[in-house]
């Protein structure tokens, strides 16, 4: 890469880093082949995510005066930066990978400017998803109107039974 051009990647990567609420670094050992990347960045992007391995030092520079400056501790050795507004959908990619693939370490990060451990990263793949919590609030919310609609409807129902069935009775005598 030419100068420049590691200028405009190092200014792009700054901020799509900054726009994210959650920046991690993990460390990807040697062994980890191109088509384990491959698959991980495509789960990665189904999930709102993405995972970037960039040199250490365009890495550094980008994070520099910047509140993702704690990264730096972490950019050493063979490393990737994995980043994304929707953490927990990330955080289940990448434990479940980690789990799987003894290649890749999650180190630690960066969540809504505060640091996070690799331990409570991964204690966010046990929480549901964005999607799962708005599904579980809508089938709330359609359940609460359904049962008021029923509660409304109740008494009239019952009236007009109470009607029918004496008016029933008055026939039959």
């Amino acid at each position: 890469m030419k100068r420049l051009e590691k200028e405009s990647f190092v200014s792009s990567f700054k901020e799509e880093l900054q726009t994210a609420s959650t920046v991690v670094a993990v460390n990807r050992s040697t062994g980890i082949t191109v088509g384990e990347i491959t698959e991980l960045r495509s789960e990665m992007r189904k999930n709102n995510a993405n995972l970037k391995v960039v040199k250490n030092t365009l890495a550094l520079i980008a994070v520099k005066g910047s509140p993702l400056e704690l990264l730096s501790d972490y950019l050493k050795g063979p490393t990737a930066l994995a980043y994304s507004d929707e953490p927990v959908g990330m955080a289940k990619v990448l434990v479940k990978f980690a789990s799987e693939n003894e290649k890749l370490t999650i180190m630690g990060g960066i969540m809504d400017g505060n640091p996070i451990s690799a331990g409570n990263f991964a204690k966010l793949a046990s929480l549901p998803s964005f999607d799962e919590l708005r599904a579980k609030i809508i089938g709330l919310l359609t359940a609460s109107a359904a049962k008021i609609a029923r509660t409304v409807k109740e008494p009239g129902a019952q009236i007009a039974r109470v009607v029918s069935l004496r008016a029933q009775a008055l026939e039959g005598q």
